[in-house]
């Protein structure tokens, strides 16, 4: 697979459009041929389907904020518009959908929600259910109510989870029935703000990077009661930073060996190798994004590249990435893209 292709969400109060397709040529370690393939307001966040056929995107329409879905074609990468479900209030700041493509989960930063909706034939429903979080945190700026960061589902499809930055939790719900129904409650340390959650591959072990505390929290996943149990928290940044740092994104590596996480301010990509025995970590390096405020990045589908949206300086950059060692080595770093904020790609061309 010589050229792969994939997708940009963005924020649209400057330059953008909606949202961009993108190639990835493996053969330069380049991104190229970028497109705008769907006019919406901030699709800041999107998730593709399993089958790999539909598209699911945050949207924002005026004074409304919900879901936008979208049909892939494959012959060219281009997005034909499904239907949209929008009610009023700010968008979401993220969206998941599960395996067999029936719900698709919402997390509502300013709304302080997490919402499920349905999904026929990929045209998404009215939401079904909502629950709102309660609570806050120490930190008066940003915690003064709830903020959930992330919605979705665990790697066995049993549970939804919701990382909420204003109150420090991480929530546990069954949804059955289109019903959201909390099942388990983790509250993490106060302040550190935790903001998205990546599985181990093994489906043991989870990572939360904390945007407050700028940590990753290591956890141990009980399948059988949806429970969480720490671990481990590990600092991101270095000891000696003392600027604006605000961590953004967590993934793991397809094979369980590396952790990578965004850091903004200090513009970074942390990597960090995981004990296969215990699901602990050990720092490896910080890689400089070649821009400023990485939101979020991906790994392609073969993981021999690295891909980092850098929304305050428009750009992506290109990392090769040895799958080893886990090191990142800067290929290209002048892929103009306006106010990207997240990377997906397609598994099937």
């Amino acid at each position: 697979m010589t050229k792969i292709k994939g997708y940009i969400g963005t924020y649209t109060n400057h330059e953008s459009k909606g949202i961009y397709s993108f190639t990835l040529h493996t053969t330069k370690g380049e991104i190229g041929d970028i497109h705008l393939v769907a006019e919406v307001e901030n699709p800041t966040y999107l998730c593709i389907s399993a089958d790999q056929d539909a598209l699911y995107s945050v949207a924002k329409k005026g004074s409304l904020g919900g879901v936008a879905s979208y049909a892939i074609n494959h012959a060219d990468g281009a997005l034909e518009f499904v239907n949209m479900q929008v009610t009023e209030g700010p968008s979401p700041c993220h969206i998941s959908v599960d395996e067999h493509e029936k719900n698709v989960v919402i997390a509502n930063y300013h709304r302080g929600s997490i919402e499920a909706h349905p999904v026929h034939n990929r045209a998404v429903q009215s939401v079904t259910s909502v629950i709102l979080h309660e609570g806050s945190g120490p930190n008066t700026e940003r915690q003064e109510k709830p903020h959930v960061h992330f919605a979705g589902f665990t790697p066995d499809q049993k549970y939804v989870v919701a990382i909420d930055l204003g109150t420090d939790t991480l929530e546990t719900y069954k949804l059955a029935d289109f019903t959201l129904t909390k099942v388990q409650s983790l509250s993490l340390a106060p302040g550190c703000g935790p903001r998205h959650i990546a599985f181990h591959p093994n489906g043991k072990y989870a990572y939360i990077i904390t945007e407050l505390s700028n940590e990753v929290i290591v956890l141990t996943y009980n399948p059988d009661n949806g429970s969480f149990h720490e671990i481990q928290y590990d600092i991101a940044v270095p000891l000696d930073y003392r600027f604006k740092s605000q961590a953004g994104a967590i993934h793991v590596s397809a094979d369980g060996r590396f952790v990578y996480a965004s850091i903004r301010g200090h513009n970074s990509i942390a990597v960090f190798k995981v004990n296969e025995e215990t699901g602990k970590l050990s720092f490896v390096e910080h890689t400089p994004t070649q821009g400023l405020w990485p939101r979020d990045f991906s790994l392609d589908p073969n993981e021999e590249f690295l891909i980092v949206a850098n929304q305050e300086s428009n750009n992506l950059t290109v990392f090769e990435r040895d799958k080893e060692t886990g090191r990142l080595t800067l290929l290209q770093s002048n892929v103009a893209v306006p106010s990207p904020v997240c990377v997906k790609f397609l598994n099937k061309q």
